[in-house]
Formats: C-alpha cells, sequence, structure tokens
C-alpha cells in the first residue's frame, strides 16, 4: 500500500483536491497551474470568485522563482520562511505564465512555505499549490481531518493526517513588495 501522501500527490497531479495538515491549519489544495483544479477548490469552498488565493511551495528558492523579491523582502524570506507567513509580493513573469490567472493574474501574489513536513513534500512532489482552509468560505477552519471531510465531503479526493497538528491559527499576511515588509490585516 502506498503511503498516505503518495495517494494524495497522484490526486493532485490528476487535478482534484487534497486535504493536508499545515503548520498553520488543514489546508484545502490544488495545482496552482491548474485552471480547472483551481476552479474546483473554489466551487468546494463556495468562495466568490475573484477573491485572492495562497501559494504553498516546497523551499524559498522555489518562492524566488515565482515572485519579484527586493532586498528587504529576500531578508525577511531567509529569515522567516519556512514558517506561519504568506508573503504578498508582486508575481514573477514565470508565475504569470505558469500559474492560474486566479492566483497570479493580479498585483500580488501570496506565497507560503509551510513548516510542516507533509505540506512540504506535497508542495515539492505536486506544486506549487494553491492552499486555503480547509473549511467553506464563512465557517471556522477544520480542526480535525475528519472535520475537514463531514464539509466538504467527495469534493476532496484524498484526506490525509499526520504530526505534528497545526496550530489552528491561520498564517501572517505579509507585504514585502514596499520598501520594507508590513504586516496586513485579514479580512
Amino acid at each position: 500500500m502506498a503511503p498516505p501522501s503518495g495517494a494524495a500527490v497522484r490526486a493532485l497531479l490528476a487535478g482534484r483536491l487534497v486535504v493536508h495538515p499545515t503548520d498553520t491549519l488543514y489546508a484545502l489544495a490544488a495545482r496552482a497551474s491548474d485552471r480547472r483544479a483551481v476552479a474546483r477548490l473554489v466551487d468546494a469552498k463556495g468562495r466568490a470568485p475573484g477573491r485572492p488565493l495562497s501559494v504553498a511551495v516546497s523551499s524559498t528558492e522555489e518562492l524566488e522563482r515565482w515572485a519579484v523579491l527586493g532586498r528587504p523582502a529576500r531578508r525577511f524570506v531567509r529569515d522567516e520562511l519556512p514558517g506561519a507567513y504568506t508573503i504578498l509580493a508582486r508575481p514573477s513573469a514565470e508565475a504569470r505564465r505558469r500559474l492560474a490567472p486566479e492566483v497570479a493574474g493580479g498585483a500580488r501574489i501570496g506565497l507560503r512555505v509551510p513548516a510542516h513536513p507533509l505540506a512540504l513534500e506535497l508542495a515539492r512532489a505536486a506544486g506549487p499549490l494553491v492552499a486555503t482552509s480547509a473549511n467553506r468560505s464563512g465557517e471556522p477552519p477544520a480542526r480535525t481531518v475528519a472535520d475537514a471531510r463531514r464539509r466538504l465531503g467527495t469534493a476532496v479526493a484524498a484526506y490525509v493526517d499526520g504530526p505534528p497538528r497545526p496550530t489552528g491559527r491561520p498564517s501572517t499576511l505579509v507585504d514585502v513588495a514596499g520598501a520594507s515588509p508590513r504586516e496586513v490585516p485579514r479580512g
């Protein structure tokens, strides 16, 4: 029998959705380069079209591939990631070409390098991944995989759990596109 992450990688590569733990929350994930998968994710969440989606990547080096980063931003990335931050940066030309427009078509792209081994493994094997909280829009984030399954049901192809457990708090948003990084309130 393949490890749970193997089934999850296969599902992601096939354009399906996966729920998995991160360092912060359980994530609902889809490949960021697959427009149909991103649309499935938006539909599964009942999310209003046009709302920003963040992208999980496997390393800070990969993050730099998808974002335009100045010196202060690179310093923040080097010092704080992996970790519980989502940086908001200008998308790179490659991001605009290769990622779904719902992810990289605006003035900013949200990027994370989660501090969770399973989340990093999935991002390395099938990413970059759109990764948003595993819940329907307007509901509190799922606290367990069973909770996520009750909320999202068969819209998700694979539910994966594993230690360490998420903290249950969302990542901190930090805009790094300006002269110095600044925290951005959620909402």
